[in-house]
């Protein structure tokens, strides 16, 4: 059976609209009035104090984050890691908080993306795959929020066993 396109009766709402006299393109719409007064320039923009803080204080805080990290590490372990990825995603929240509200400078984002790099660079002898992956998909959702549009590639790859039968107790 060879196929002829819709089977199905089709709807008929009327006639065709009679366009017939219609005259297409012939009134140009008016341009908008010159502006009378040139546009003044653009105020140079004084952030308060409170802005000021907020941002030396994410810098400095996202400048020894990989240093914690490592020290969480040697004090407690793959457990330490574990910790401290909640306490990155805290920071993570009131980061984006402040890029939603239009007050992140440039140099606290360069930071922040420069921290992702010396996280993953650490690279910490993690043994527990879901720490590997929590703390990859915590620098990830930074990074998503940052720079969107780049694609990163320096993330850890998962090392699961390949022989399951291994961890059978059959």
């Amino acid at each position: 059976m060879d196929y002829t396109g819709k089977q199905t009766d089709v709807i008929d709402f009327g006639g065709e609209t009679n366009y017939e006299g219609h005259a297409w393109f012939q009134n140009a719409p008016t341009p908008p009035p010159a502006p009378s007064q040139p546009a003044t320039p653009a105020r140079h923009y004084e952030p308060p104090a409170q802005v000021i803080m907020q941002n030396e204080g994410f810098e400095y805080a996202l400048k020894v984050a990989p240093n914690v990290l490592y020290s969480r590490f040697k004090q407690y372990g793959q457990l330490g890691v574990l910790g401290w990825c909640s306490e990155f995603g805290e920071m993570i929240d009131h980061l984006k908080d402040l890029g939603f509200q239009g007050q992140m400078f440039v140099s606290t984002r360069t930071q922040a993306l420069r921290t992702c790099e010396e996280i993953l660079a650490l690279k910490l002898p993690i043994e527990m795959q879901i720490v590997v992956i929590y703390l990859s998909s915590q620098v990830s959702r930074l990074r998503r929020f940052l720079d969107g549009d780049k694609v990163f590639d320096d993330y850890p790859e998962p090392q699961f066993p390949l022989d399951p039968s291994r961890y059978s107790h059959a």
